[in-house]
């Protein structure tokens, strides 16, 4: 009981709208006097979501990872969508954060918003246990996605991540998005739509999905192949901040990239780990070891062709305000991860 009261608690943390007071005393950037260099730049301020996803980041901050490459970074954490992170950073009214990629981004970049993107944040596994499996309700009786047809399926909104991982998935089994309906539901809305029947399906992300499958609430329909290696999640600075403190985020993301080699060479095993990010998700550390978790590259690198075909399926669904290609490589500011891999080599010399 503790466990499941645990995971609703996060649950409903992952729902709340971050306070808008909160996010407006945040700004991109504080006055500096002539004489100060650009290490010396004024708190970066990073819009993070309460997953797993953004362990790297946890440790970052609170084993000093920040401190010792040189930056000042405040961790602030979303209820809202990767709409809202995007906004919020090309607005100034933070410095940083990290999203998901989708409609959202992809709008934003071909109209010109202050967006840099800088590395990848998360992406889903090659194997192994799926961070957000596509599962069926128990209660629907179906047991295999072809059955769907016709059926409700939950997604989290009709232009993000979700309804591309629900467009795989039905792929894979030969049907369409255009043979379902789709009901736009909330993650933490999930588990009472699949208890009650309203949806015979969903797209889940962890916690939320062991919690339903523990539960007996649902199953998982897939194994992750379907959408193996997909990219999930960007780290996304306001541009003109990127421009005039290129230092400082080739700083800020040399201790991102630290961490997450900390993290792959067998860091999600030490208990002081697992105690910041329990902190950070409000998950106990034993729901941590059992839940399915993305991936994060050593090296920050993005692809770029996978990027394209999450671009090119919005467009399909008419989810796009523009023509053509957003070209979104051009958003990304490789010498500024460039120099952020050197200087973690460098800064944290064996």
């Amino acid at each position: 009981m503790k466990h499941h009261k645990a995971i609703s608690n996060a649950v409903k943390a992952i729902s709340a709208l971050a306070a808008v007071a909160l996010l407006s005393s945040c700004g991109a950037s504080n006055s500096q006097t002539s004489s100060q260099d650009d290490t010396e730049s004024s708190e970066i301020s990073f819009l993070y979501s309460p997953y797993a996803d953004y362990a790297p980041f946890f440790l970052a901050k609170d084993k000093g990872y920040f401190e010792k490459a040189g930056v000042n970074v405040k961790l602030i954490a979303k209820g809202g969508s990767s709409g809202e992170t995007y906004q919020q950073v090309s607005t100034g009214n933070v410095t940083s954060g990290g999203a998901s990629w989708g409609a959202g981004l992809f709008n934003a970049a071909s109209q010109g918003a202050s967006l840099s993107v800088i590395a990848s944040v998360s992406k889903i596994p090659e194997s192994g246990k799926n961070p957000s499996p596509f599962v069926l309700s128990t209660k629907s009786g179906i047991k295999e996605v072809s059955q769907l047809k016709g059926k409700k399926i939950g997604i989290p909104g009709p232009g993000g991540f979700g309804l591309y991982s629900v467009y795989l998935a039905l792929q894979q089994s030969g049907i369409s998005l255009d043979d379902v309906e789709q009901v736009n539901i909330s993650p933490a809305d999930t588990p009472t739509a699949l208890a009650n029947g309203s949806v015979a399906a969903a797209w889940t992300i962890e916690p939320i999905a062991s919690k339903v499958i523990a539960e007996g609430l649902a199953t998982e329909a897939l194994d992750v192949d379907y959408q193996a290696g997909t990219e999930l999640g960007t780290l996304v600075f306001n541009s003109s901040y990127a421009d005039e403190h290129a230092d400082s985020v080739e700083k800020f993301t040399a201790a991102y990239l630290h961490a997450v080699k900390e993290l792959n060479d067998g860091g999600w095993d030490d208990s002081s780990n697992q105690k910041i990010i329990a902190k950070y998700t409000e998950l106990p550390v034993e729901t941590l070891k059992s839940i399915g978790l993305t991936v994060q590259d050593p090296t920050g690198a993005i692809d770029w062709s996978n990027v394209k075909k999450q671009e090119d399926f919005f467009r399909e669904r008419g989810s796009l305000d523009y023509d053509g290609s957003a070209d979104l490589e051009k958003l990304q500011k490789q010498e500024i991860l460039s120099n952020a891999q050197q200087q973690e080599s460098t800064i944290w010399k064996d």
